[in-house]
């Protein structure tokens, strides 16, 4: 799994990416959480993330945001970060010129900057949101999502208050329709999904969705 540097408007960013062996394989950028919290690209569920959609077949590019591991910069409390991750896409995407497609998936703060992304950049065609904060952050950027996707939440999470995703789901269901937007709550989970099993139950949700999306859009080719 080659390490790589990225450009970004704070100087390098560092990354991990793996290549798809697949002709026109559809490209994922995995984005993780709040680095004042002790967020990086090798947080367990944003690595989980990665290796999900890299054997599902994308190419597939996780990446420290800036002042993170080897990245340069300071926290710059969103605005910055999202900067970071439209540079990791034009990286992915400079590599990846036949790209079947274009997701992003992140896990709560990298669930809001990646929902910020998908809104900026209309190449991309879905998401996976991994308890995205919507108590902590103003979602309402999403006026309407467009785009499809999936969520994950915790029922007991310590940070991320069902109550708050359980209206933002609603919302987009209103935007998108009730089949736009697959929700899964996963009981007795916290917003680190560490019990036992939590994690795996989170992951099968992800592989799931992706054979479904894959296999529809290969019969509809």
């Amino acid at each position: 799994m080659p390490e790589i540097m990225i450009t970004g408007s704070a100087g390098r960013l560092e990354g991990r990416y793996k290549h798809s062996k697949i002709a026109g394989a559809p490209i994922a950028l995995i984005l993780h959480p709040n680095p004042q919290r002790g967020g990086t690209m090798n947080n367990k569920i944003a690595y989980s993330l990665f290796q999900t959609f890299a054997e599902k077949g994308f190419s597939t590019l996780r990446f420290n945001f800036r002042g993170v591991g080897r990245s340069q910069g300071e926290f710059s409390h969103g605005e910055g970060e999202l900067s970071d991750a439209a540079s990791a896409l034009d990286w992915l995407q400079s590599i990846n010129p036949n790209a079947s497609g274009v997701w992003v998936g992140g896990f709560s703060f990298g669930a809001w900057i990646g929902m910020q992304l998908l809104m900026r950049r209309p190449e991309i065609r879905g998401y996976v949101s991994i308890s995205p904060p919507a108590n902590i952050y103003d979602f309402n950027f999403l006026a309407p999502c467009p785009n499809e996707g999936l969520i994950i939440q915790g029922d007991t999470d310590q940070v991320v208050n069902i109550e708050s995703v359980n209206k933002l789901v609603e919302k987009l269901r209103i935007q998108r329709g009730v089949n736009g937007v697959e929700y899964h709550v996963i009981k007795g989970a916290g917003h680190f999904f560490n019990n036992d099993g939590e994690s795996e139950k989170l992951i099968s949700h992800v592989g799931t969705y992706l054979n479904r999306l894959l296999t529809a859009r290969k019969a509809a080719a």
